[in-house]
C-alpha cells in the first residue's frame, strides 16, 4: 500500500512539473476557440483589421474553389485576398450563421472547424479549418462548399 501512495505521489509530482516545461502552455482550447469565433465573426463584419489579428508572419489560407481559389502564404498576400473578398460585397458585413464549432487540441497547438452560411451580394457557404501554433492563426483552410449543411 505504502508504494503505491509513493508511486501516486511521484505522478503527481512529474505532473506538476510538466507544467514549468518550456512550451507546456501551449495546449490550446478555449482561448483558441474564441480567437477562430472572432476571426469568423470579422470575417462576416468585413473587418480586416480584426481579420488579420492574429496571423503568424508566415501564415498561409489554402481558398479552395470560387473567383480566390489559391494558395496565398505570408501576412501581405493574406491580407490582398480578404481585400477582395470584403469588396466583393461592396465593403458591407455579411450576414453569417454559424455551424457548431469543434476544436481539438494538443501541446503543440489547436485545430478548430466550423462551417459557416455567409450572406451578401455573393452567398457563400464554408467549411473553416484553422489551426493555432503557440497563439497564432498559422494555417486556414477555407474551402467553398455549396451543398454545406449547417450541424448545430
Amino acid at each position: 500500500m505504502k508504494v503505491w501512495k509513493a508511486k501516486q505521489h511521484c505522478a503527481a509530482l512529474a505532473l506538476a512539473g510538466l507544467a514549468c516545461l518550456p512550451g507546456a502552455n501551449a495546449v490550446a482550447g478555449p482561448l483558441d476557440d474564441a480567437k477562430a469565433r472572432a476571426h469568423l465573426d470579422a470575417v462576416a463584419a468585413g473587418d480586416l483589421d480584426a481579420l488579420m489579428k492574429d496571423y503568424a508572419e508566415d501564415a498561409y489560407l489554402e481558398w479552395v474553389g470560387g473567383p480566390l481559389d489559391g494558395r496565398y502564404r505570408g501576412k501581405a498576400e493574406i491580407r490582398a485576398v480578404w481585400q477582395k473578398f470584403i469588396a466583393a460585397n461592396a465593403g458591407k458585413p455579411r450576414p453569417a450563421n454559424f455551424g457548431k464549432l469543434v476544436s481539438f487540441a494538443n501541446p503543440k497547438g489547436a485545430s478548430v472547424q466550423q462551417r459557416a452560411d455567409y450572406g451578401g451580394q455573393v452567398p457563400v457557404k464554408v467549411w473553416h479549418a484553422l489551426t493555432y501554433r503557440d497563439g497564432d492563426l498559422s494555417t486556414e483552410v477555407w474551402q467553398i462548399a455549396p451543398s454545406l449543411q449547417l450541424d448545430q
